[in-house]
């Protein structure tokens, strides 16, 4: 099953671990297990309300918490992935619509709501069969970076193709890309003209074509080396996550790697990103990204849900994937310093654009 739903039943369950242990078989890697249960904290006014005949009386029930639910869940073979709480004010009364929406999301009003809920997905790591691989890598006003770039995508084994979309350089990244395809006929590479602008549009533009199993992304720049998408390819794979990003703020950078300013930045829209979307996120505008080809077609049929306004895809894809419950999984890597040329983005400009999209986004996600 796709999904799995245990509504207003843990606290009733003789043994939660035995349930869940017998939902296993019913699994494959993406099925996702939804479970709602209120808090026990709530027993006394619904106890009140069952005598008033206001609620329906239930059997004695246990005491679980969103800890006691993640513990049951671990113990066997899954993994939660997201947890929120829902209605402060159960009955019809004024401003009982604000309170539910908004304040249920936050300390310390959330501590009192009457419901959790909690999404979780079951463990595998068998691998069968090695899935196909595409490997989408924009480039603009990249020409320095070609010659090396291919020379190290020749250790990527596991990618059955690779896609370059090229557009609005000012040198001459084009024609570098089209005779490093020629002179390396052992990769199996594409180059694709981006009719649009930006970053995100020209990744859009390669993985609409691409026809690997599992789609990655690459910046041409080689502030990531193309080489550590091998570990990438595995953790994905074996069902260690199901959106891979790149994290660049664990190692030590090169100097003049990343500036100041974009430095703070990334570590705002870090914190910003883990409290909006339930999951630890270090690093939200890495190159870097891994999905499953099933999962971005689904994304993208729900991309109306956010807009399209991302100028880069990072935020694109990261909001895309916590709307579809998937496991966001971190690798960190080391960041280099550019050899040839600036980078595309402008910090003050695309930093407030990229603080709209999280206010945005809030209204979706957290607060929907």
């Amino acid at each position: 099953f796709d999904y799995i739903i245990l509504s207003d039943l843990v606290n009733d369950l003789c043994d939660v671990q035995t349930t869940l242990r017998g939902i296993i078989p019913h699994c494959h890697p993406f099925t996702r297990l939804v479970i709602n249960f209120h808090s026990h904290l709530w027993r006394l006014p619904l106890q009140m309300a069952q005598r008033l005949r206001l609620a329906t009386p239930t059997i004695l029930q246990n005491w679980i918490t969103v800890e006691d639910a993640r513990n049951f869940l671990t113990l066997e073979s899954f993994e939660l992935l997201d947890n929120w709480s829902e209605i402060i004010v159960p009955l019809n009364l004024p401003g009982a619509s604000f309170f539910n929406r908004y304040l249920a999301k936050v300390a310390p009003f959330r501590w009192f709501a009457l419901t959790n809920f909690v999404i979780a997905r079951p463990i595998m790591t068998r691998i069968d069969v090695k899935p196909t691989c595409t490997v989408v890598i924009a480039a603009r006003n990249e020409e320095g970076h070609i010659n090396e770039l291919f020379e190290r995508l020749l250790d990527l084994e596991f990618a059955t193709e690779i896609i370059f979309v090229e557009g609005n350089s000012n040198d001459n990244t084009h024609s570098a890309i089209k005779q490093a395809i020629s002179a390396h006929p052992s990769l199996n590479c594409r180059l694709l003209t981006q009719s649009g602008i930006g970053k995100g549009d020209a990744v859009h533009t390669g993985l609409t074509v691409a026809v690997g199993d599992v789609l990655m992304i690459l910046d041409a720049d080689m502030t990531v080396l193309p080489e550590d998408l091998n570990r990438f390819y595995e953790a994905i794979v074996s069902h260690k996550g199901d959106f891979i990003n790149g994290v660049r703020l664990v190692y030590p950078m090169e100097e003049k790697a990343m500036k100041f300013f974009n430095l703070v930045g990334n570590k705002f829209f870090s914190f910003a990103f883990s409290w909006l979307l339930g999951q630890p996120i270090r690093d939200t505008l890495c190159g870097t990204k891994v999905i499953w080809r099933k999962d971005y077609e689904r994304l993208v049929a729900d991309r109306a849900y956010f807009g399209n306004f991302d100028p880069f895809g990072d935020f694109d894809l990261l909001f895309g994937a916590a709307k579809l419950k998937l496991k966001i999984l971190e690798i960190p890597i080391r960041y280099h310093k550019r050899k040839y040329g600036e980078t595309n983005i402008s910090r003050w400009k695309h930093g407030f654009l990229l603080l709209k999209m999280v206010i945005f986004a809030a209204g979706r996600i957290k607060f929907f």
